[in-house]
């Protein structure tokens, strides 16, 4: 018990945050990685469901990245140990903590790989709960660092009376080849690797013989996929589709379905669709019985680089040099479409402007790791170092201190708050949905930037920036 009291801190600060967050339960999102260096890293998801028996049943997963924790050596295996906490909360009654449960897990391997393997291992809980709104906690600590993440998520469990109807949320899965397995998506980001989809849900009712008609839909939403601009360039437009993200009121079905239901009871259906480019979608279904009110649940996703959030191909190398490079030599690098030929022109570009190999390999890894720790906390509609956010981020590094203020957002890079040159303000766009659900910041651009952009490029492009960040 001395354990439980160390670690339940995190679980009513999440809390805090999130009991006053409005947002559309019957829109689906999947959950961040809630990113912080040198934490465990996971992603969680709740479904709701009416199994043969007719009882609720609430399913908690969590995939704990294994290259995220920390190993210690004993008999020649490697081993990460690490606290397991869940909570699940009635949020029709505040007060009501359904569960509230803990476990200690090994992650045990020969294989030095393993500390940086992108390999999940998969926790599944169930419990059997009334109908109802529900927030689940889960909490990891790695025990060999004492260090924790711990992330919230929401879902619904409708009461559905005799002769009624409706429907749960929305389960994804993804697969990168046609003869591999389903694996459950719990994020909103799918990376292009995937190469089909799986959408499932369950029709919830008591057996009745009056039909469905239930439709689906692939929708497709005009997003902005481009690099952010230059620190001295103007400020974007509140019309444009950059400071906007994504357009809701711009879409495009993709494909759509409609199927009759009859003589059923609580009933699984599913739809499997070939993966869609990069860009932003919804799956969404609705359904209706006669002139009843329709229903509707949603699945929104985003598609991001090939093995994103990490950086493996010779184009996801290429991409980030955007910051590095003039916009001219830029273009005629992506223009390369061998994948060797770009591999070697990256290496080129590095090894030509540092000059020194050791020391090129030790910038090569800093630059990034920096791109994929931006992906990991700056995602949104596209990847997070292509964000404002992620820009500073992977030229400056972390912030020293940050200052949160209603719609604004400033990284200090300096001791002196009011130093211009190291103090970025961020702007939150004034969007007129407030279920907005993105972590969207523009920077405040000024052509004082000029110079300070282009001696941080200096930085990089002579390795200086291995002994001096700014």
């Amino acid at each position: 018990m001395k354990r439980m009291g160390r670690y339940i801190l995190p679980f009513f600060a999440v809390c805090l945050v999130s009991c006053s967050a409005s947002r559309n339960l019957d829109i689906e999102r999947g959950t961040g990685y809630n990113f912080k260096a040198g934490h465990p890293e996971f992603r969680t998801a709740a479904f709701g469901f009416v199994d043969e028996e007719n009882n609720t049943i609430l399913e908690i997963t969590a995939e704990v990245v294994k290259g995220s924790l920390i190993y210690k050596e004993e008999d020649d295996t490697l081993q990460a140990r690490m606290l397991v906490e869940y909570q699940v909360q009635d949020l029709e009654d505040s007060n009501n903590i359904l569960v509230s449960n803990q476990m200690e897990r090994t992650v045990k391997s020969t294989d030095k790989a393993v500390t940086s393997s992108r390999e999940a291992l998969d926790l599944t809980f169930t419990h059997a709960v009334d109908p109802s709104r529900y927030r689940v906690l889960v909490s990891i600590t790695d025990l060999n660092t004492e260090k924790n993440i711990t992330q919230s998520v929401e879902t619904a469990i409708p009461q559905t009376e005799q002769g009624d109807y409706n429907l749960s949320n929305i389960q994804m899965f993804g697969k990168e080849n046609a003869g591999g397995d389903w694996e459950q998506l719990n994020t909103y980001d799918v990376k292009g690797e995937v190469d089909s989809l799986r959408f499932v849900f369950q029709v919830i009712s008591p057996r009745t013989d009056e039909r469905m008609q239930i439709r689906s839909q692939l929708l497709h939403f005009e997003s902005d996929t481009s690099y952010p601009r230059p620190m001295h360039y103007s400020n974007y437009s509140p019309s444009s589709i950059e400071y906007k993200g994504i357009d809701y009121d711009e879409e495009t079905e993709l494909q759509s379905s409609q199927r009759v239901l009859t003589d059923y009871s609580s009933t699984y259906i599913e739809y499997k669709f070939a993966a869609p480019g990069r860009g932003n979608y919804r799956f969404a279904v609705n359904a209706r019985r006669g002139e009843e009110e329709e229903l509707f649940k949603a699945r929104d996703f985003g598609v991001k680089s090939k093995n994103y959030p990490n950086i493996s191909t010779a184009k996801e190398l290429a991409r980030p040099l955007i910051y590095l490079m003039g916009e001219g030599d830029h273009e005629d690098m992506m223009e390369i479409s061998n994948a060797d030929s770009l591999k070697k022109e990256v290496d080129r570009f590095w090894l030509k402007n540092i000059g020194n190999t050791n020391r090129a390999r030790q910038v090569i890894e800093m630059y990034y790791q920096r791109v994929e720790e931006a992906n990991k906390q700056f995602s949104n509609f596209k990847e997070g170092w292509k964000t404002d956010l992620g820009m500073i981020y992977v030229l400056f590094g972390a912030p020293w201190y940050t200052r949160d203020r209603l719609k604004e957002l400033i990284w200090y890079y300096s001791y002196n708050h009011s130093d211009p040159d190291y103090s970025y303000y961020f702007d939150q766009p004034k969007l007129r949905n407030k279920y907005y659900p993105f972590y969207h910041y523009l920077l405040r651009r000024s052509n004082y930037y000029y110079t300070v952009q282009y001696q941080q490029r200096q930085l990089w492009l002579t390795g200086q920036i291995l002994t001096r960040q700014i």
